[in-house]
This record gives C-alpha cells, sequence and structure tokens, in this order.
C-alpha cells in the first residue's frame, strides 16, 4: 500500500509535540517535526494556559508537516480537566485557567455539601481531585458568574483547538469522561450534577464516540497557511486514553502505568466499577477507545523529579534526569519515604525541602543529599504503585502477573526495576511514545488503514522494542514494604 501520513499532536502539562506518524501497511514509524514549551502564565494572581500561543504553535506543526511530504489527517490529545469558554459568536471568552490554579480551592468539600459523595461516585465514577472541570465550575459559579453567563459552550482543551481548526463543537469521549460531570451509565452529560453546581446544561456539547471525524480544516486556516483540505480526528483525545490505546497487551487480563508527570495506573474492563471500596480508594473510571473502561489510579509521577530538578536549576546544579538516575543506583535503598500523593508535593515549589520536612516530620532519617532525595522518590513511587495494583485488585477481584509501563517514564531503567521488585510483578517497558502511537493508531483506524484496535496493539507491539524486568530480592522488598506503609498510615492518622 502507498504510505499513509498522519499528524498526532500531543500538548503535555511542560511541552507539546507535533509528530509524523507514517504507516506502510506492517510498521509505524515516528517523526518528530516540532516541538514547543507549554508554560503556563501567570497573570493577576491568575494561572493561565498561553492557549493563544499553543494555537500558533498548532499552525506552525502543520507549516512544517508540509514538507515531511504532506498528511492526510491530525489528532490531538491533552491533558484533562481543563477548559475553554466560547461566547455565541465562537468567540474565547477567556484564556483557559490552569489546574494548578487555587481557584478551586475549598469546591470539592463545598460540593460534598450539596451533593453526597456516595452519590456523586456512583455517578462519574471520578476519583474526588479539586482540579476536576466540576470543581472549576463551582468556582466559577460561585466567584466569576458573568463568565458563565456570557458563555454559549464549554470545550474541553482539545476540543477548544479542534473548533478553533474547524468551526464544529463537540466532545470527545474520552476527554468528557476526567470531568466529574460524565454519567458513566448513561454514556452522557450528567446535568443533574451540572445544575446542582450552578452550571445550566446548554453549556454542553454533543458527545461523541473516540475515532469520530470532525470534519476538515475550516477555509480559512487553509487559506492563511497553504494548506489542502486535511481530516481531524477526534482520537482518544485524553492523553492517557490514547497512550492506552498503545499498551502493547495481548492478554485480556493487564495492569498499564502510564507513567509522566502524572503516574495512571489501572486495568482495563468492560464496565465501570462504582462501588463505596472504589469510592474510599480514590480510584477512577475514565472511557478509553471503543467505550472501554480504564479503571485506574491517579498519582503524583515523575513531577516529584521534575520539580525537584528545577529547584536544583534555581540553585545552579543542572542535573540531567540521566545523572539523577544514576545518583539514585548508587545510594542505599529505604532510608526514608513519602507518600507522592500527600498535598504538601502538588504545588509548584521547593520539593526537596518539603521531602525533607515530611521525612523529619514523621520520625524517619532525613535525607541530607540530592541523591538521597532522589533515592527517596524512587523508592516512595514504586511502593505507591505496588499499594495501588493491591487496591485495583481488590475491587475487580482479579490477579495481575503483568504490568506494561509507557511513556516518557518507560526510558527510566531504575524505575521499572524497583517498580517489578517492590510489585512483584513483570514489567514490560515501551513504547516511550504511547501517547503518540495512540493518537496515530485512532486516526489510522478511522481512515480504515488498520482494522482494529487489537490490530493496533499487536502491529504496535512488533513496531516497538519491549524490555522486561522480573522482580528480585523479594523477602527484602517485603519487609521495606511494611516499613513504607507504617511511615504512610501513621502520617495520615495525625
Amino acid at each position: 500500500m502507498e504510505t499513509k501520513r498522519v499528524l498526532a499532536l500531543d500538548f503535555g502539562a511542560s511541552s507539546g509535540r507535533a509528530i509524523i506518524g507514517s504507516f506502510d501497511g506492517e510498521k509505524i514509524t515516528l517523526e518528530e517535526v516540532h516541538r514547543f514549551p507549554n508554560d503556563p502564565v501567570i497573570l493577576g494572581g491568575t494561572m493561565y494556559w498561553d492557549f493563544l500561543r499553543l494555537f500558533h504553535e498548532i499552525k506552525q506543526s502543520l507549516i512544517k508537516a508540509k514538507s515531511f511530504g504532506g498528511i492526510s489527517s491530525i489528532g490531538i490529545d491533552t491533558w484533562g480537566v481543563d477548559f475553554g469558554l466560547i461566547d455565541a459568536q465562537g468567540k474565547l471568552i477567556d484564556n483557559p485557567v490552569h489546574y494548578r490554579d487555587s481557584r478551586t480551592e475549598g469546591m470539592l468539600s463545598e460540593t460534598l455539601t450539596m451533593i453526597p459523595a456516595e452519590e456523586l461516585y456512583m455517578v462519574t465514577g471520578n476519583q474526588f481531585m479539586e482540579i476536576n472541570t466540576a470543581f472549576q465550575l463551582l468556582s466559577l459559579s460561585r466567584n466569576r458568574p458573568d463568565l458563565l453567563e456570557r458563555a454559549d459552550k464549554l470545550l474541553l482543551m482539545p476540543d477548544l483547538f479542534t473548533f478553533f481548526l474547524t468551526g464544529e463543537k463537540a466532545t470527545e469521549q474520552s476527554i468528557a469522561s476526567t470531568t466529574q460531570l460524565y454519567d458513566q451509565k448513561k454514556g452522557g452529560w450528567a446535568y443533574t450534577i451540572a445544575e446542582k453546581l450552578g452550571v445550566k446544561p446548554s453549556l454542553f456539547t454533543n458527545i461523541v464516540p473516540s475515532g469520530s471525524n470532525r470534519g476538515t480544516l475550516s477555509p480559512e486556516i487553509r487559506k492563511e497557511l497553504s494548506l489542502p483540505e486535511i481530516n481531524v480526528v477526534s482520537v482518544c483525545s485524553h492523553d492517557t486514553q490514547s497512550a492506552m490505546a498503545a499498551v502493547p497487551a495481548a492478554e485480556k487480563d493487564y495492569l498499564f502505568l502510564s507513567c509522566g508527570t502524572w503516574s495512571l495506573l489501572g486495568t482495563e474492563l468492560d464496565e465501570p466499577v462504582l462501588g463505596r471500596d472504589a469510592l474510599k480508594l480514590g480510584l477512577s473510571n475514565e472511557i478509553g477507545y471503543g467505550g472501554k473502561v480504564s479503571f485506574l489510579k491517579n498519582i503524583i509521577g515523575l513531577w516529584l523529579l521534575q520539580e525537584s530538578r528545577r529547584q536544583w536549576q534555581r540553585e545552579g546544579k543542572n542535573y540531567s534526569f540521566a545523572e539523577m538516575e544514576a545518583m539514585a543506583r548508587e545510594e542505599k535503598p529505604f532510608a526514608c519515604f513519602i507518600d507522592p500523593d500527600a498535598p504538601v508535593f502538588t504545588p509548584a515549589g521547593n520539593i526537596p525541602e518539603r521531602i525533607k520536612a515530611y521525612c523529619s516530620e514523621t520520625g524517619q532519617y532525613m535525607p541530607q543529599s540530592d541523591a538521597e532525595v532522589i533515592r527517596c522518590i524512587y523508592d516512595s513511587l514504586s511502593f505507591k504503585y505496588a499499594s495501588a495494583i493491591s487496591e485495583l485488585q481488590a475491587c475487580t477481584g482479579k490477579h495481575y502477573e503483568k504490568l506494561y509501563m509507557i511513556g516518557g517514564g518507560a526510558r527510566d531503567k531504575l524505575l521499572a526495576q524497583l517498580t517489578a521488585n517492590a510489585c512483584g510483578i513483570r514489567v514490560c517497558t515501551g513504547p516511550v511514545e504511547a501517547t503518540a502511537l495512540g493518537n496515530i493508531a485512532v486516526q489510522l483506524i478511522a481512515s480504515g488503514d488498520i482494522a482494529d484496535i487489537d490490530s493496533a496493539r499487536r502491529l504496535i507491539a512488533g513496531s516497538e522494542n519491549i524490555t522486561e524486568f522480573f522482580p528480585e530480592d523479594g523477602r527484602l522488598w517485603n519487609e521495606a514494604k511494611e516499613k513504607y506503609f507504617s511511615v504512610i498510615t501513621n502520617k495520615k492518622e495525625e
């Protein structure tokens, strides 16, 4: 067959990329054509995404793609929960606000005074996190009702980009399922929840399944950039679900760990899990390709290493991630632990000092060197993953023998080995570019070039180098795991 080229626009919380996927009928090859920063902008005490700059980078990506032989379609994936509001004339009312902005402080607790936790979870199935769209909207309802009154439609980030590319308003299913406003049983918007939060139902657009064709680039965009008609496809537009589409699993029951700024650890199911146990454990249900459910735990992930690195850079120490991995390898394991999801580690800032304070407050050895801080993060993440696996198994009644680590964290051989040790499970790493591959695969399924998601996963498994890690030193790690849980449990009970 003639080589097919499609463009994946992958927006992460700190950077974005444009990657062309070329498919010759047997293998997908990737070529990065553009990379750009995605830095938030603080203005007037509010943290915004720089939407105008990001849309400019999309245009630059399309221009650069022309020199690679052209493309037949575009797919966009982004982080979840954030959105923009447009008015009746299709104008953007305000720059989208960053999920780390402080406007949602207290909104979760206020919501639970209006809607019992069990009722909210039984409908939406989402882990309760103050960053979720529902609580952002409650903040607007309380503090900026003028914006909601002016707004005609709410569009989540990938659909906001798509609207300004095509003029079409709709919401892709996977991104809708991150909002705490998606009805897991009915498969549509949870309008009753929205109304209790002061949000008018007309704000929401129709939900379309992953792989839907959203039309072509608008005449204005084509004229400005001198481009032909190019299809725009709603891939799994939540980046986690794009990554899920690329998990190279052949078995039905498996675990995945999408490892980046956030760690998303879960499994793929046919139906959501909405019971009290899942609510109590903070597990989340999201919708992936074909309506499959990703039952998962959101865990603060490589953010701890990324933000520590930024702090050390401010101090004049420019460690690479490879150097940080090497530093951790040389340190004694299990000297001290943190709970990666403790609220103190969520905001940007001096993570190393917060780690030292956490260890001191819990009566542990306080790390003295940068390397000891890094090793504490590695050990703590691996045990946090083990805890999440135990919770998933308890709720699903299944036992899992293999975990697929995908995304940027799959490059980290130390983290992979420590995860295998802590979890007592075989860990397969790769693909590193899972999000882009999943985005591209769904575009190729939509065009009919790949038959279905199972075929796509087999093709990806054959195209990528998958490395396996097996558990080591089981007794030693089990003893250390008990110490970890003791520290975390005692801290929570304080």
